[in-house]
């Protein structure tokens, strides 16, 4: 890429020394036609530059899409090692130790939270490219939204903090959506993972679902670092994480918010992203 925006830049100049050089030729053969080389001399390097400006462009976007491609290429290899490795030692743990019941059955629940996790991610790439490629037709029908959010909530929740809880859910009961579970879930699924994977550790993640004016409502705060405004519409975008990614602790893929954004404009939902307080940033979901 570096060696194709060299060769780009050398043939512009090169140019650019021709037009000059041809100009001058011209206006010392011939006087008279000076206004006209200066005229059509300045259309040709405007035009030239207008063109070199958006081919820059594209390159530059082309090449911040490859860096994102890799970036997201490493992540996913990191998101299915780590669980991949945790079910092995447990799954090791159980056959050459003798362990009691109990001992036994803490670390084949901690697999299966494994294996979710690794079943999330597993989908949520699966939706992104049926999303991208048009061929996913969000099947919709009438389903119990209460009950879908309080099943993410309790199967998210972290238990290793003492007494308390992690996720506080607040959830009015009996809410009615119709639409696609599935993507929906995966929805729920991606915000709430993003606000405990920001979060400090034990850090307290709001979840609140209830009607307003008339409209399932849905919201997700957490009090991690927050996002900057001028990257509030970006993280939308597919493969976009916010900060730098050489010095980012967390990871992840960069699918997560691009599915949500897909998701509620196939159900007409309505998403914005402002700052918590202290710190932190709420995510609110509104359906029409």
């Amino acid at each position: 890429m570096k060696k194709s925006i060299i060769i780009f830049y050398f043939l512009l100049l090169y140019s650019v020394i021709q037009l000059i050089s041809w100009g001058t030729l011209v206006v010392k053969l011939q006087p008279a036609r000076m206004a006209m080389v200066m005229g059509e001399g300045s259309v040709f390097l405007f035009l030239l530059g207008v063109g070199a400006y958006f081919l820059h462009k594209s390159i530059k976007k082309e090449e911040k899409l490859r860096e994102q491609q890799q970036n997201f290429l490493l992540s996913v290899t990191h998101e299915l090692k780590s669980p991949l490795a945790a079910i092995k030692l447990s799954i090791q743990t159980i056959v050459k130790r003798d362990l009691d019941k109990a001992r036994q059955t803490s670390l084949l629940s901690n697999s299966l939270k494994d294996i979710e996790r690794l079943d999330d991610l597993v989908e949520n790439m699966l939706l992104a490219t049926k999303i991208e490629n048009r061929s996913y037709s969000f099947p919709k029908e009438e389903f119990d939204f209460s009950e879908l959010v309080s099943k993410i909530t309790d199967r998210l929740q972290i238990h290793s903090c003492g007494c308390e809880q992690v996720i506080s859910p607040s959830i009015k009961p009996g809410i009615k959506l119709m639409g696609d579970q599935f993507a929906l879930s995966s929805v729920v699924t991606n915000l709430v993972e993003n606000a405990v994977k920001y979060s400090g550790p034990c850090a307290e993640v709001e979840v609140e679902l209830l009607q307003k004016d008339g409209h399932p409502f849905l919201k997700v705060a957490d009090k991690g670092p927050g996002i900057p405004d001028d990257e509030k519409m970006l993280i939308f975008d597919k493969f976009y994480r916010v900060g730098d990614e050489n010095v980012r602790k967390s990871k992840g893929t960069g699918l997560g918010l691009f599915i949500v954004k897909e998701v509620l404009q196939s159900h007409d939902a309505d998403i914005s992203v402002r700052d918590n307080v202290p710190h932190g940033a709420i995510f609110e979901i509104t359906f029409n």
